[in-house]
């Protein structure tokens, strides 16, 4: 579990303990209920990281929402957008590994995540990778419920693939900008696992 699970769940357990001490028990049975589903919000589950050094795997877990094109400095690329339910496990993940070149914070709107004007208007921070097999680029996406973004890397930093990166609290978007030419292995519908599942893979080292 990350720390800021810790943050919100604990008061929670502990109003949960009180109200039952009181025998205020169908209060007390709220708050626990309320307690551990924020626990599970925030939990951090380990997971195996694909070896195959070509792979872009998933930054977040949820469900493809959309896939398509999109303009990056006048250049077109790729994008996959994943929502994330609150039932998701909500901390992100490097796509590759490499070193992040670019980090912007955009304020915005909080339209529902699933919708595809989430990816321009809403709130968002966008981190920038580049590694041996090139760039993607990363959007956490805030919703209609999460409106805290968390980034934990600087610029500058260097990324294993699949190390985590940050986490957006109680429902959000996470889109993947890759290069033209990478080979995407996902669609729309599908469920993916950030650390786990491979969207696709880069272009073959020159």
């Amino acid at each position: 579990m990350v720390k800021e699970g810790y943050w919100y769940g604990l008061p929670l357990v502990l109003v949960a303990g009180g109200l039952l001490g009181l025998r205020v028990y169908w209060l007390g049975a709220i708050f626990l209920i309320l307690a551990l589903l924020v626990l599970n919000f925030f939990r951090d589950p380990e997971r195996p990281i694909p070896s195959d050094e070509r792979a872009i795997i998933s930054p977040a877990d949820g469900r493809v929402v959309q896939i398509a094109e999109e303009s990056v400095g006048g250049q077109a690329r790729q994008r996959v957008s994943i929502f994330m339910s609150p039932l998701d496990v909500h901390v992100n993940r490097s796509p590759i590994a490499g070193t992040i070149q670019a980090v912007t914070y955009k304020k915005g709107f909080f339209h529902v995540a699933s919708q595809p004007l989430a990816s321009i208007e809403n709130e968002q921070n966008v981190f920038t990778v580049r590694g041996e097999q090139g760039e993607v680029i990363v959007k956490q996406i805030a919703g209609l419920l999460a409106r805290r973004i968390v980034f934990w890397k600087r610029l500058g930093d260097t990324l294993a693939r699949g190390e985590r990166v940050g986490l957006i609290k109680f429902g959000s978007r996470v889109d993947v900008v890759v290069e033209p030419e990478a080979e995407l292995r996902v669609k729309a519908g599908d469920r993916v696992r950030a650390g786990s599942s491979i969207l696709g893979f880069t272009r073959p080292k020159s």
